[in-house]
């Protein structure tokens, strides 16, 4: 597949397939570029291409997923990203789950991809109580299903498209609940040590992706199929977040980029600073 022209700024002309019927208003390629910008930038400041690896992209028909697919189509077609992408679904066996929407979208625009039943719904069902919430089980089973995917495709990443929100809200909920100061990291090594999870879109803003994934019309397969929501706990951080930015905008862009600009020695923790060090140093003098 040859890229296109660098410079190309039609949405639709000189581009991936996959944006054949996007909008050509100077408004949809400012928030394209926008969102191309910012997952130039995950993929470069946390290093997250070799060139001639394979990705393992998940799939999972809701926006933020259909958003990243777009995203990381545009740069390999452009020539900015020099890996294999294999897209992959993972049907986890939910009451009324469209299985033809997928493959059919995905071929219709030539993109490699891995259609996988593993009924995960039924184990998830079958452990918890009638009313809980199936989202934390459910995509532990998911995430070692893909896992095992990425190995049988010799894929070295798999892709997930966690966004600055999905960070921030994990952010105050290790804050809040776990008394902990930690987010979703852009990059991290699976236990194993053989596959790598990346998140590339970690500086996107989830109103963002949702414009941009209503303005490309993705099939939209919704998340809430098996009748279980995310938690509380998750609701109301992103409540709060949603709040925040209301009174004062521009605040989740100025937070995302706050976890990468920590002063260790303003802090509390130990393990990270050596606080006696500073008795040592007065005493030297």
């Amino acid at each position: 597949m040859d890229p296109a022209p660098a410079d190309t700024d039609d949405a639709a002309a000189g581009a991936h397939p996959i944006y054949a019927n996007a909008p050509r208003s100077v408004e949809f390629n400012k928030l394209r570029k926008r969102l191309i910008r910012h997952t130039r930038e995950a993929l470069e400041k946390f290093s997250m291409v070799r060139a001639g690896e394979k990705w393992l992209v998940a799939l999972s028909g809701g926006k933020d997923s259909y958003g990243m697919l777009a995203l990381l189509l545009d740069l390999k077609w452009r020539g900015l990203l020099p890996v294999e992408l294999l897209v992959c679904n993972l049907d986890q066996g939910q009451p009324n789950f469209p299985k033809h929407i997928l493959p059919q979208y995905l071929s219709g625009i030539g993109v490699p991809h891995r259609i996988e039943y593993k009924d995960t719904y039924s184990i998830v069902t079958s452990k918890l109580p009638v009313g809980a919430t199936y989202c934390s089980l459910c995509s532990r089973l998911r995430r070692g299903n893909l896992y095992r995917i990425a190995r049988e495709e010799g894929c070295t990443a798999l892709v997930l498209g966690h966004h600055r929100d999905d960070s921030l809200e994990t952010f105050f909920m290790n804050l809040f609940h776990g008394g902990k100061v930690a987010a979703m990291p852009p990059r991290l090594l699976n236990d194993e040590g053989d596959i790598e999870v990346l998140r590339p879109l970690i500086y996107c803003g989830e109103d963002d992706l949702q414009r941009f994934s209503d303005a490309m019309a993705f099939p939209i397969i919704p998340c809430d199929l098996c009748g279980s929501q995310d938690g509380l706990e998750r609701n109301a951080m992103k409540a709060m977040l949603a709040d925040i930015e209301k009174r004062m905008p521009g605040r989740k862009d100025v937070m995302i980029r706050a976890m990468g600009n920590i002063n260790a020695s303003h802090m509390l923790d130990t393990k990270l600073f050596d606080f006696n060090a500073l008795f040592d140093k007065r005493t030297a003098t």
